[in-house]
């Protein structure tokens, strides 16, 4: 039977056809929803862990223990869990073990661009790479059938248009795979230097093996349809190619990127008269062709920037401009991101750009707090750093600044990255002011729990991390709960933590105004009592606009929160059910 699958979908299909038992990741855009897919297979174990390296290791201690496991994450969470894999690399598996990485290129959903084919180099680890929806779920399989020959565990590349392209997937039953027996084994699981030295001594043996079956493996493929131009592609680029240039050119497909083949190539360049590389973001592939000594044709014409098109590549290499598009002679309005309509954050921003505070930014929905009108974010750096950056701050620039600087991190974030930050300012005496935006949920990847909702990945009741205690645990005195909506409240509480002299946690809780258990009512309406200040516009509410110098509220847009009429100093707004 052929079912139509997301690529992610996919791997997960993939994964559960292999006989995988356990799953942990930490949600992140494009990745998410091979984790979210996987939880409808009830017999695999699946979790939401806190970061991305709890969940490389609690992925690593189920191979240890003779199950087939995975762990998914994004680019940026690769760096997060990188310190478990590269000793993974060393240590190698029991079960089969496969880390999925999603990149993004165009940072659809991003804060950098980075490729993740330079971790599998790094790490000595082979990275496979499908191009669609039915690739993602027999290279999935054939990742645990390699973990398991080499010893070793596997990478499983994709990028944002593989995991979010729909394609037809075979469906096959599940592998009869039991788990392998556990033995003590101090020298292949403990790495200790005296250990260590030793395991590094297999893993190069490992990579020529690997290099070998490179070579040959019928994932790496050339299609020859006996032209005088030769692309090599791999991945989302050789659907691209596909598209463009038919079969005007030969091809030659590498589903494993790491290591790469040498052979193969060098045969391949040699019956081309011109030889393109074809791949998004960094001349991974050829780098390796150029050491060769081979000459083809590569990011001198193709960008290192965001990603490829079929007319980018028609243009290139065979010199057909695409058709001048059809233009609209009409200024189209700008449409930034913006924050729903009831996002509990808006009201910490507009009390933060008010009291014209510094704020160290995070990771996730609130990053939005940098947009205008509320533009109230300085820096955003990644997860966690909002705490650990807003520390240097201070201690740069001492007491006076720090009255002015708070931080601002997600409730998921927090738990992900924040804690550790939050210890440093207390065990090094910081003064800082943290503010966790405590929404109920992970917003910004999908509505998934984490562990201070007391809900699993499967919505079973589970303990709550409490908030509270635990930065009091920390050594944090100061720790006030406060509505982001009650302004004025909230504005006193965050003049009176900057101006304490020691660490405080201001915990802004609201829920997320897209949860099912929100129950807003009816809208928001002007009165004649306005007097068009637009101070209500200072919350960049998507529902309230002024047109021909009067403010209007779209009551198809607004799900009546009435943060709006806490603003208004008239009286000027009421709420209709």
């Amino acid at each position: 039977m052929k079912k139509l699958l997301l690529g992610n979908a996919a791997v997960a299909r993939g994964a559960y056809e292999a006989g995988v038992t356990v799953v942990a990741s930490y949600p992140g855009t494009p990745s998410t929803e091979i984790t979210e897919s996987i939880v409808k297979y009830e017999d695999i174990y699946v979790e939401w862990s806190p970061n991305e390296k709890v969940a490389a290791e609690v992925a690593l201690g189920a191979s240890m223990a003779g199950a087939r496991s995975m762990s998914c994450m994004k680019h940026v969470g690769m760096n997060v869990m990188a310190d478990c894999m590269f000793t993974a690399s060393y240590i190698g598996v029991n079960g089969g073990l496969v880390y999925c990485v999603a990149d993004d290129p165009g940072m659809h959903s991003s804060q950098n661009e980075q490729d993740s084919r330079h971790y599998a180099k790094a790490a000595k680890l082979f990275m496979l790479e499908p191009s669609d929806s039915s690739e993602c779920k027999e290279f999935t399989k054939l990742a645990y059938e390699l973990s398991e020959r080499f010893d070793c565990p596997a990478i499983l590349r994709l990028s944002t248009r593989v995991s979010h392209s729909q394609g037809l997937v075979e469906l096959n039953e599940k592998e009869n795979y039991e788990l392998k027996p556990y033995n003590k084994d101090i020298a292949k699981n403990v790495m200790m230097p005296g250990n260590a030295i030793k395991k590094h001594v297999v893993v190069e043996e490992r990579n020529r093996s690997l290099i070998a079956y490179a070579e040959d493996c019928e994932i790496n493929k050339v299609i020859d349809n006996n032209q005088k131009i030769g692309v090599i592609t791999s991945g989302i680029t050789h659907m691209y190619a596909m598209e463009a240039l038919g079969n005007k050119v030969n091809y030659l497909k590498l589903g494993m990127v790491y290591p790469l083949p040498t052979k193969l190539i060098e045969d391949f360049v040699s019956k081309n008269d011109v030889t393109y590389v074809l791949e998004e973001l960094d001349p991974f592939i050829e780098e390796h062709v150029r050491a060769l000594g081979l000459k083809v044709i590569g990011k001198e014409k193709f960008t290192l920037l965001g990603e490829y098109t079929p007319s980018m590549i028609k243009e290139v290499v065979l010199g057909i401009k695409p058709p001048k598009a059809n233009t609209i002679d009409e200024v189209i309005p700008v449409r930034p991101p913006v924050m729903c309509p009831g996002c509990p954050h808006r009201g910490t921003f507009y009390v933060l750009k008010k009291l014209g505070l510094v704020v160290s930014g995070d990771i996730g929905c609130y990053t939005l707090g940098a947009v205008a009108p509320l533009a109230s974010v300085d820096s955003t750096i990644c997860m966690g750093a909002s705490v650990s950056a807003a520390l240097g701050m201070s201690k740069a620039r001492g007491e006076e600044f720090n009255k002015k600087l708070v931080s601002v991190i997600g409730d998921s974030t927090f738990m992900h990255s924040g804690i550790t930050g939050l210890v440093d300012i207390v065990y090094n005496k910081g003064i800082n002011t943290v503010i966790i935006l405590d929404n109920s949920i992970t917003g910004m990847t999908g509505h998934q729990n984490n562990p201070t909702t007391g809900y699993t990945i499967r919505n079973e009741e589970t303990k709550q991390v409490n908030l509270v205690a635990l930065c009091k645990s920390i050594g944090v005195s100061r720790v006030v709960v406060c509505d982001p909506f009650d302004l004025k409240a909230f504005e006193a509480v965050v003049k009176e933590e900057v101006n304490a002299l020691e660490p405080s946690v201001i915990i802004a809780q609201r829920p997320c105004a897209l949860l099912k258990t929100v129950k807003y009512t009816g809208h928001c309406e002007i009165t004649d009592k306005c007097k068009k200040c637009k101070l209500c516009m200072k919350l960049g509410c998507p529902a309230i606009s002024v047109t021909d110098n009067c403010v209007k509220i779209d009551a198809t847009q607004c799900n009546g929160c009435g943060l709006c009429l806490n603003v208004c100093p008239f009286d000027a707004i009421k709420k209709v059910d």
